[in-house]
């Protein structure tokens, strides 16, 4: 049995019930197969792989807080620390029912290779709860965060764990988590990223992950000869990365004609909308059904269904493994010729194996979701430096950063002669720049 096969198996066995972390270790290592074949004694002998799949830290709370009606509730919160052989962990909080020590860890993994992509100082790690904010008032919110911090404000810091935002954590939880933090430590620093303007946040983190999932996309088209405006895009999801994929799509002269929610999914043959779903989302924390309030040409629709209109590229931008084989096969048979992964691992497996089999431009959400924490890293820096930079500045530091991951990933497939195969690029890009660190760190 082949070294990567081994480490897999032992992986599965080692976490049972965890299928989400499952799918991304063999994701990865199945692509990084020419390279651990070509130093499989040395890797071996150092026991890479093991080191790389086991998290150096992984820590589990119960987080008790009271509602608005004096009753107590008990979640469950996570951080897993993955690998910090390139610079402290970073990577975001997500509060949703969904949330347990698999997916958490699902997301650490993918985070050290994001965050390696990035050419920032930055390690992986991955955080949250089972809480869901939705439905709770201000300060049943607060009530969850100030709780969840007081445990987890132990195990990080500026230049050791710097968590962010995620789904279900926005402006509002980070800036109850980092009051709290502050309270409890005495030190007003670069903990969070994600912050308030008024308190150390970076413009352009907002807009940052949609952002760069169009920059490198663009890019990434732009090598191929094909020019994104005047193209026609389907986007899943209206949370942060989807509103601003959108709203840069347009910019950039494209027309998005579809969005969702967990409820159901607009189309909108004229166009989304953005400043309308910022409106429903941001401001008044409400379902896509009131959209056609806004657009009477729109159509509102339940359930799933975002894949079935025929467009030109496919972005999704809502949640893990909501892409499946059967949408794959419809977007191929309407044409699609782009898919770029707005969240994390939105894709199955063999979704992700159909698009590349079909010859789609496929770029995996460790690349094209990494404008936000890069930016987050932008974040750090100016926390550090006490300086807060404008907005072009930040969004261009990060259109930069996107252009340059996409010509890395591009670089690493096509020294393994896998051209235009950007999962395996993106997986050995990040994977050489950590274990070189690794290596030279020495077994620890």
């Amino acid at each position: 049995m082949s070294y990567i096969d081994e480490v897999i198996k032992k992986t599965i066995e080692e976490n049972p019930s965890e299928p989400e972390f499952h799918q991304a270790v063999k994701e990865v290592l199945e692509s990084l197969r020419p390279v651990v074949e070509a130093n499989e004694a040395q890797f071996r002998r150092d026991a890479v792989l093991e080191r790389l799949v086991n998290p150096e830290r992984q820590i589990k709370f119960r987080v008790p807080w009271i509602d608005d009606e004096g009753n107590a509730h008990v979640n469950t919160g996570y951080r897993v620390q993955f690998n910090s052989a390139i610079g402290p962990y970073k990577g975001g909080l997500r509060l949703h029912p969904s949330v347990n020590l698999g997916i958490i860890k699902f997301l650490g993994f993918e985070q050290i290779f994001k965050n390696s992509l990035t050419g920032l100082p930055i390690g992986g790690g991955k955080g949250g709860s089972d809480f869901d904010p939705k439905g709770k008032s201000d300060r049943e919110v607060m009530a969850f965060c100030q709780s969840f911090m007081s445990e987890l404000c132990k195990y990080i810091g500026a230049d050791t764990d710097v968590p962010a935002g995620d789904i279900g954590t926005g402006a509002r939880e980070i800036g109850y988590m980092f009051g709290q933090y502050k309270k409890l430590r005495g030190l007003f620093e670069g903990v969070l990223t994600g912050k308030g303007l008024s308190y150390g946040g970076s413009l352009a983190r907002t807009e940052a992950t949609g952002y760069g999932v169009l920059y490198i996309l663009q890019e990434m088209l732009k090598c191929h000869g094909i020019d994104i405006a005047g193209k026609t895009i389907t986007v899943s999801g209206s949370g942060n990365v989807a509103i601003y994929a959108i709203e840069k799509a347009t910019q950039l002269g494209a027309k998005v004609v579809t969005c969702s929610d967990s409820t159901g999914w607009v189309y909108d043959p004229d166009g989304i909308d953005v400043e309308a779903l910022k409106i429903i989302k941001e401001k008044n924390r409400q379902r896509l059904k009131e959209y056609p309030k806004f657009r009477p040409n729109a159509q509102y629709s339940d359930g799933k269904g975002v894949w079935t209109v025929k467009t030109d590229i496919a972005i999704p931008c809502a949640t893990q493994n909501e892409l499946t084989l059967e949408d794959a096969k419809t977007l191929v048979a309407n044409g699609v010729f782009a898919v770029a992964e707005g969240a994390n691992m939105p894709t199955t497996a063999d979704a992700t194996d159909y698009i590349l089999e079909n010859k789609i431009l496929f770029l995996p959400g460790k690349a094209a979701n990494a404008g936000g924490v890069a930016t987050s890293a932008l974040e750090m820096s100016q926390d550090s430096e006490r300086l807060n930079w404008t907005f072009e500045e930040v969004d261009s530091k990060l259109k930069n950063i996107m252009i340059n991951l996409y010509h890395n990933i591009d670089d690493a497939a096509k020294v393994y002669h896998m051209d235009d195969n950007f999962v395996a690029g993106a997986n050995i890009a990040g994977f050489e720049k950590v274990v070189d660190a690794m290596e030279a760190q020495g077994i620890v």
